[in-house]
């Protein structure tokens, strides 16, 4: 006979069911998506595409018409993530659903991906200067721990 101990389903073990890609209309975070829907259509994994609506800190803004422009353009920036998320969809033939969260990049992602309950986190590389001070949001969220990271060039 034949004893099964912890049979319940551990994080990471099983390979991963929900693969978070964050997307920001960059070329490097496309082509995190696109690693990502492989990854998630070979292990049979939920693509979750995440975007971060950035949240402009009050008085950064000098009135209603930058912020109105900020989020005329953010808009934009998420119909366009729709758009390829959608190609990307018919190419992989994975499930898949779209996020929008709001807040700095990296607490958005990290949210997202507790609240997703993701298996494995897909970003593209920083295309931004100054990172190498600040730290990117790849690094951060390597450094935090909670997840199998993979940064994509």
């Amino acid at each position: 006979m034949t004893e099964h101990v912890g049979t319940g389903f551990e994080r990471g073990t099983d390979g991963p069911k929900v693969v978070l890609a964050g997307v920001d209309g960059s070329e490097s975070s496309l082509r995190a998506a696109a690693y990502a829907a492989g990854l998630a259509r070979r292990q049979g994994a939920l693509l979750a595409l995440v975007y971060v609506q950035p949240v402009m800190a009050a008085g950064a803004s000098l009135g209603a018409p930058v912020s109105d422009t900020t989020e005329e353009i953010a808009q934009g920036l998420v119909a366009e993530i729709r758009a390829a998320a959608e190609r990307l969809k018919g190419i992989f033939e994975v499930r898949w659903e779209f996020h929008t969260f709001r807040g700095d990049p990296y607490a958005g992602l990290a949210d997202a991906a507790d609240e997703l309950k993701a298996d494995a986190v897909v970003v593209g590389a920083s295309e931004q200067a100054g990172h190498r001070i600040v730290g990117s949001v790849a690094v951060r969220l390597v450094k935090a721990g909670r997840w199998p990271v993979t940064v994509v060039p």
